[in-house]
């Protein structure tokens, strides 16, 4: 009973709040539209999934010049139709990306350029780029192995 009254209390006080007001589509389209969102956030939730793997790889990546970060999250970002499958689950998205890019010479080689090519514009100097067999450049930060550990580790984080 009481609830009703209440009910009736604050319709009473909102009627008089906008007899004053002069009638306007933007304020009736908010008003009718407020409860759209209730409970949901108006964050998509690609973008939800796709921060949370990118704050993962953030804090778990063993990469002290960031390259590698940079172009693992540039990946993440673009792999819509990975992620898409596991917005609740973000991580498994990335744990499938990752076993695709370590099962996929092709794929980790490229990856591997990127990797390179970022730290070169990063660092403003001419990147070390190491072709599959080749041994590495003794400067290179981003080898084939070191990368190849870096993701492996990554991928023992998300287990």
């Amino acid at each position: 009973m009481e609830d009703k009254q209440e009910q009736a209390k604050n319709k009473a006080i909102q009627q008089e709040i906008l007899a004053g007001r002069k009638f306007s589509l933007a304020e009736a389209i908010g008003r009718e539209g407020g409860d759209f969102l209730k409970g949901e956030s108006p964050v998509p939730k690609f973008v939800q999934a796709t921060t949370e793997i990118n704050t993962f790889i953030a804090l778990n990546l063993e990469d002290s010049s960031g390259a590698l970060q940079v172009i693992l999250q540039t990946w993440v970002k673009g792999d819509e139709g990975q992620i898409s499958q596991h917005l609740n689950r973000p991580l498994q998205g990335l744990k499938q990306l990752l076993d695709k890019i370590l099962t996929n010479s092709e794929l980790f080689y490229e990856l591997v350029r990127q990797v390179d090519f970022k730290w070169g514009q990063m660092y403003d100097e001419r990147p070390y780029f190491q072709s599959p067999g080749q041994k590495a450049h003794p400067n290179d930060e981003y080898s084939h192995e070191l990368v190849e550990e870096k993701l492996k580790n990554l991928l023992n984080k998300i287990e």
